[in-house]
């Protein structure tokens, strides 16, 4: 079976690992958190190694897992591609839509 090798699916570009794809494209992003608490905007790294709290209320926004960190339930997201971009929220039904997003970000 034939292979083509300039436009591969999505699928395969998957599940190769972030240096072997066609464009190299990291796993990690940045995420623009919303605290359902106190509204205040913090910034995490999706693959946070430590407790990320809110700055206005200390309310846990997310944990970590060992991989990707893991957001409190209730939480809205919206991603960080540059600084000049505006903040887009999502609620965290939409977080494999965003995912698809940021692996193919415009630098």
């Amino acid at each position: 079976m034939p292979i083509n090798l300039l436009h591969p699916s999505l699928e395969e570009e998957k599940k190769k690992h972030k240096k072997k794809r066609l464009v190299q494209s990291p796993n990690s992003y940045f995420m623009d958190v919303k605290c359902p608490g106190c509204y205040k905007i913090t910034t995490v790294f999706s693959h946070a190694q430590t407790v990320v709290l809110c700055v206005g209320c200390s309310t846990v926004l997310c944990q970590p897992t060992g991989g990707k960190a893991r957001l409190t339930e209730g939480i809205h997201l919206g991603y960080n591609f540059s600084t000049s971009s505006p903040t887009l929220v999502f609620d965290r039904s939409h977080l494999s839509m965003c995912e698809e997003l940021s692996r193919f970000a415009f630098p």
